[in-house]
């Protein structure tokens, strides 16, 4: 792929708006509280998956980092967590007898900071599991990492439980940046831990990276994108900062004289997009970085790459089940979101073993529409036989004002409709966003509100 084509200036200003990630359609904004356990349980059981992935929502961290917009608990007291746990196993063991049917295929474990646990701690965990459910012999599990507050042993530890992937947050380098965001931390010791991993047995490591931050300039990040090849990883995950501090109080301690101007956010993303291509990286998706012999980008080219709340993945054929506090669950035709706030989370599982806040089942509508962005945010390509085949539809009627306000992707050269095939060509896949956006039924109610980051 030739990356200068994904900067033509002009198109990337013109359609630089806000709009969702579709890490799932409907997006989370359409889950109500009318949804609960009884939806659930009627999802699982005409699901024709009997394939299963589990997310675990860790939710606490050391410190707070300024531009995070996750949800988290910050504290020192490690003892938080016992009580955590013990809600987990409640949980877990009210919800493990309805998949007794499935095999857990991938298990993920996300924050907040999981590696806030300790090692017996995660032990516990990984034991509670692994009790409760039928994990398949290849289970992929994969955990999210702060390397801030770890020792090199945390990678044994980890592997000998089952763990074979890693995500570590390093989000810049540059000391300026990191004393900006609340967020100093070693270089040298990821560059080691990460190369620890790998010789202990880890399949693959990730980092995270993000553009946009405070004080970023073209030189600093370029010292960031450099010490990427030090560090020997499998797969990136680029993200632009969004800057919503009426959302997030945290964000509103990074002036916004700090930040990059659009000028110089759009310039970061293309020095990092095209440095990590030269260091022999396949563009993933819109965000994501992998070498070519990964399965993330042995996927993209058979056209079997998956999308759900974690990302871009290549088990988004499972269903998925989370658990703790603000964790998603998509389950056969139903979404169903916990209690994000921790004490109603402990409430609700006291006083029902479960505790969904709320969710969506998906009406014939809905499951159309998010099978095409689906296919469109993975592949970049729509075959629209494989639509009508699967819902007996015919594409172009159900689909004829969608397809009217493609013309100004189509006439920008962004984008190609054929009788049977969409296309997106690829200088556009930096704004894949838009265009799903075009077959969104939700999006007019939400065009003047800020509830999404921008695209670039």
């Amino acid at each position: 792929m030739q990356v200068a084509q994904l900067f033509d200036k002009k198109l990337l200003n013109k359609y630089n708006t806000s709009g969702p990630r579709y890490t799932s359609y409907p997006t989370a904004l359409e889950f109500n509280n009318s949804f609960n356990e009884a939806g659930l349980v009627s999802a699982i059981e005409s699901s024709d998956n009997r394939d299963l992935s589990l997310y675990v929502h860790i939710p606490f961290c050391h410190s707070l980092c300024y531009y995070c917009g996750c949800n988290k608990i910050v504290t020192r007291h490690r003892d938080k967590a016992d009580i955590y746990l013990d809600y987990l196993a409640k949980e877990i063991a009210h919800q493990a007898p309805l998949f007794k049917e499935y095999q857990v295929k991938q298990i993920h474990w996300g924050g907040g900071t999981p590696s806030f646990l300790t090692k017996p701690q995660i032990s516990q965990l990984v034991k509670l599991l692994k009790g409760h459910f039928q994990l398949a012999e290849n289970v992929e599990m994969s955990i999210e990492i702060d390397p801030r507050e770890i020792e090199l042993d945390l990678a044994e530890h980890l592997y000998e439980l089952g763990f074979n992937r890693m995500s570590i947050g390093v989000q810049d380098i540059d000391e300026k940046v990191q004393k900006a965001i609340n967020r100093l931390q070693s270089t040298e010791f990821i560059t080691e831990f990460t190369h620890h991993a790998k010789r202990v047995g880890f399949q693959s490591v990730n980092i995270d990276l993000i553009y946009g931050l405070p004080h970023q300039t073209l030189d600093t990040f370029a010292r960031t994108l450099a010490s990427v090849e030090d560090m020997a990883v499998d797969r990136i995950s680029l993200f632009s900062y969004a800057h919503l501090p009426s959302r997030f109080a945290a964000q509103r301690k990074l002036k916004d004289e700090w930040l990059p101007d659009a000028n110089e956010k759009l310039a970061l993303m293309q020095l990092a997009i095209e440095t990590l291509c030269q260091q022999g990286f396949d563009f993933i998706g819109m965000d994501h970085f992998a070498k070519p012999d990964d399965e993330l980008a042995i996927a993209q080219k058979n056209g079997t790459l998956h999308r759900n709340f974690q990302g871009y993945t290549t088990q988004g054929d499972c269903d998925l089940l989370g658990f703790g506090v603000s964790s998603i669950s998509a389950i056969g035709n139903c979404y169903s979101q916990n209690d994000k706030e921790l004490q109603s989370y402990y409430k609700a599982v006291d006083e029902q073993g479960h505790a969904i806040d709320k969710g969506l089942t998906l009406n014939t509508d809905d499951a159309i529409r998010g099978t095409v962005i689906k296919s469109l945010m993975c592949n970049m390509y729509l075959d629209k036989r494989v639509i009508e085949q699967q819902f007996s539809i015919n594409f172009d009627e159900y689909f004829a004002e969608e397809l009217t306000s493609l013309t100004t992707f189509i006439d920008d050269n962004l984008v190609t409709n054929r009788d049977n095939e969409i296309v997106v060509h690829a200088k556009a896949r930096l704004l894949i966003r838009n265009i799903c956006m075009t077959f969104d039924a939700y999006m007019k109610q939400h065009l003047n509100q800020q509830r999404f980051s921008r695209v670039i």
